[in-house]
């Protein structure tokens, strides 16, 4: 699985750097290191969404609040 963060500066207004630092603890937590391809990239294009997420092809808005259940929800769930 592909996870990626945007970290442009609209999405690190919103909240990224927290983002990717609660992804990295729950890819650590759980042990996914191994199946979690996980990396920042610079602007997606979809500044007004929030910090823009993507796994794989598919396109998702996250904020720090709701990035635990996120994680849960759409990749520690789907690769168990």
């Amino acid at each position: 699985m592909k996870l990626t963060v945007c970290i442009g500066s609209s999405c690190h207004i919103k909240g990224s750097r927290h983002v990717v630092e609660k992804f990295k603890q729950l890819i650590d937590e759980n042990n996914l290191s191994d199946k979690v391809n996980f990396a920042g990239a610079f602007c997606t294009g979809n500044c007004q969404q929030g910090v823009c997420v993507t796994i794989d092809d598919n396109f998702y808005s996250v904020t720090p609040d709701t990035a635990e259940e996120f994680f849960k929800t759409h990749i520690a769930s789907v690769i168990k």
